[in-house]
């Protein structure tokens, strides 16, 4: 297990350090402006330049003071409006544990309102022993409104096995498996931090993660007992919010 974290936090930070690296195309006009974007062509004494929003602008040579590449540096966070993220990681528990490290991925839709607050709906799969596929409503808080920010978070839904209902089966020393697995309420709460460039940001969280599911098992006796599986973890993740 501790392998298994060492190499998932040595491939986030390569992931954070190449996107870090990003660089724009930049023209900055006589009139002021800076357009970033990626240049397409300069034809006939005109700059032709696409923006990150998919824009299109063309400027003629008259209108542009200086081209140049560069990384740029935002400071600026969204103050409003709507956006997703994506995000994957992993659930860690004691070496005694059913199942050892989870993995999760989810896709979160939300709205930012007043720069600091993030309020998301999300959804994905996650492996534990069955897959499962979670129903959650996240509240984000960022600290600040730096560039960097420590942010901390708060979860609350339920998870769903994923496939119809499985028949009881048995093995060649007739020892009955588990079936008819069922999904149960879920939370989480924890908190992490936020880098934010080029109008997305990065992000790696850890928290604590609350999950119960159920399954049932045929006894000796051919009667069918429910059991219940209760899961607290340390959920680890990096991901990305557009």
């Amino acid at each position: 297990m501790k392998k298994n974290l060492v190499v998932f936090i040595l491939l986030m930070i390569s992931i954070f350090n190449v996107s870090a690296q990003k660089s724009k195309d930049v023209l900055y006009l006589r009139n002021g402006s800076i357009i970033y974007g990626n240049l397409l062509e300069i034809v006939s004494d005109q700059y032709k330049i696409k923006t990150s929003d998919g824009s299109i602008f063309i400027f003629p040579a008259s209108d542009v003071a200086k081209f140049t590449t560069e990384i740029r540096q935002f400071n600026v966070r969204k103050s409003e409006g709507f956006g997703f993220a994506i995000e994957a990681g992993i659930l860690l528990g004691s070496q005694d544990a059913e199942y050892v490290a989870p993995f999760s991925f989810n896709i979160l839709g939300g709205y930012t309102l007043h720069t600091n607050n993030i309020i998301s709906i999300g959804s994905g799969v996650e492996f534990f022993g069955k897959p499962y596929v979670p129903l959650f409503f996240e509240y984000k808080y960022l600290i600040t409104e730096k560039r960097a920010t420590p942010f901390i978070y708060m979860r609350g839904g339920g998870v769903m096995h994923l496939g119809g209902s499985d028949s009881e089966t048995y093995d060649v020393y007739n020892q009955y498996e588990p079936y008819n697995f069922k999904g149960g309420l879920s939370v989480g709460i924890g908190t992490g931090i936020s880098w934010f460039r080029d109008e997305y940001e990065s992000y790696l969280s850890f928290g604590y993660r609350y999950a119960h599911t159920s399954y049932q098992k045929k006894e000796y006796t051919q009667t069918s007992s429910t059991y219940e599986s209760i899961m607290n973890r340390l959920e680890i993740k990096f991901g990305f919010r557009f």
